[in-house]
C-alpha cells in the first residue's frame, strides 16, 4: 500500500491554489464556472494525472480532455445573434491542462500555463472590450403599423448611420408589420440609430 507523499500533497494544494485564482476572476464577473467548478477541475485533473502515473496507464490521463469537452459543452449556449459561453468553456478546459501539468510534476509549464490563462482573461478583456466598440453585431427587431409598404426606409436609416444590416425576416401580424436584422456596425453608429428609431413615433416596438 502506497501513502500520499509530500510531493503529492503539495501538488493537490498548488493545483487548488492557480485553481482558485482562475475562478476567482471568473466569480468577479459572475460567470458559469466560477471558484469552486475551477478548483474542483483544477484538483481533480491533477488527482487522475497522479492516479494515472502510478498504475502506469496513460488512458486515465487521456481520458480527462473527453470529460472536460463534455463539461465544456454545458456552457456553451446561444442568444439571438451570438454564442455564450465558449470564453468561460475555455477556460475550463485550459484550467483542466494546468491540473494536468501540476499532477505530472510539470512545475514550468504550470506556471507558465497560469501566466498565460490569467493575462488573457484580465489583460485582454479591455483590448476585447475595444473591438468591440468598434465593430459589433446586435439584432433589431422593429415593429410599426402595416401600410402597404415594406420596412426598407429602416434599412435605409441603419444605412444612414452607418451601419449594414442583413434582413432575417418581415412578418404581419393584424394591422403591425414585424422586422428583424442582424445589424453590424461601430458601437456609436448603434446609438445613433437606436436614439432616431426611439424617436420614431411611428415605431411600436423596438429591441436591439
Amino acid at each position: 500500500m502506497e501513502f500520499v507523499e509530500k510531493e503529492e500533497v503539495i501538488k493537490l494544494f498548488l493545483a487548488m491554489l492557480l485553481g482558485g485564482l482562475v475562478g476567482a476572476e471568473r466569480e468577479y464577473r459572475s460567470k458559469s464556472a466560477g471558484l469552486r467548478t475551477t478548483i474542483l477541475i483544477c484538483v481533480g485533473s491533477a488527482a487522475f494525472t497522479m492516479v494515472s502515473v502510478r498504475l502506469g496507464d496513460d488512458r486515465i490521463a487521456a481520458n480527462i480532455v473527453n470529460g472536460i469537452g463534455f463539461l465544456g459543452a454545458g456552457i456553451i449556449y446561444r442568444q439571438e445573434a451570438s454564442v455564450k459561453g465558449l470564453t468561460t468553456a475555455a477556460t475550463i478546459w485550459a484550467v483542466a491542462a494546468l491540473g494536468m501539468a501540476i499532477g505530472g510534476g510539470y512545475y514550468d509549464i504550470a506556471i507558465i500555463c497560469f501566466a498565460a490563462i490569467f493575462a488573457t482573461l484580465l489583460l485582454l478583456t479591455g483590448i476585447s472590450h475595444r473591438i468591440g466598440r468598434i465593430n459589433q453585431t446586435r439584432q433589431y427587431r422593429i415593429v410599426t403599423q402595416f401600410k402597404n409598404k415594406t420596412l426598407n426606409h429602416y434599412e435605409k436609416q441603419f444605412e444612414d448611420c452607418g451601419l449594414v444590416a442583413q434582413r432575417d425576416s418581415q412578418q404581419r401580424i393584424g394591422t403591425d408589420i414585424i422586422g428583424k436584422w442582424k445589424v453590424t456596425g461601430p458601437e456609436k453608429a448603434h446609438e445613433k440609430c437606436i436614439k432616431r428609431l426611439l424617436n420614431d413615433s411611428e415605431v411600436k416596438e423596438v429591441e436591439f
